[in-house]
């Protein structure tokens, strides 16, 4: 038995993705033409068709399961929907929200998921807390949780 996760989503990203779901169901895709009025070969059109009802179940997937403003407890532990600030083992310290990559916040935050190297490693932790996490490269990270937050409460 498999168990979906919850995604946690601004009210605007929400917003944003469940436009784009309308637009990419009113898309009809009897032919797409080009800019110099030419019409895409078939396989073309097999491809894009593919891609948008790829696209389709991805957003829907996001909104049956998106947990939308609801904030977090303000209790300094890294979870979705929470804005952390991070100390790395260089000595730079970052700011984003723990959410959905796919509704990616515009408040200028940079938006981590759960489920990236950072994301899982942070997922639990309490501000103070150090995490280590693999790089692509093969390397490890040390991460220090300077701040959690939630989302809203979280202005500088």
């Amino acid at each position: 038995m498999t168990t979906t996760q919850r995604r946690w989503l601004t009210q605007d990203a929400y917003d944003r993705l469940r436009d784009e779901l309308v637009e990419l169901l009113a898309h009809r895709s009897a032919g797409s033409e080009r800019g110099d009025g030419t019409v895409d070969s078939e396989s073309d059109q097999f491809v894009d068709e593919g891609r948008r009802r790829a696209r389709i179940r991805q957003i829907q997937g996001l909104l049956y399961n998106a947990v939308v403003g609801q904030a977090p407890p303000d209790d300094g532990v890294a979870e979705p929907g929470m804005v952390l600030t991070v100390r790395f083992d260089d000595g730079e310290t970052e700011t984003f929200l723990l959410g959905a990559r796919d509704g990616a916040d515009l408040d200028g935050l940079a938006v981590y998921s759960p489920e990236s190297p950072l994301g899982a490693a942070l997922s639990g932790a309490r501000q103070g807390e150090q995490r280590t996490y693999s790089v692509p490269n093969g390397g490890t990270v040390q991460v220090t949780l300077l701040r959690a937050v939630p989302h809203g409460h979280h202005r500088p």
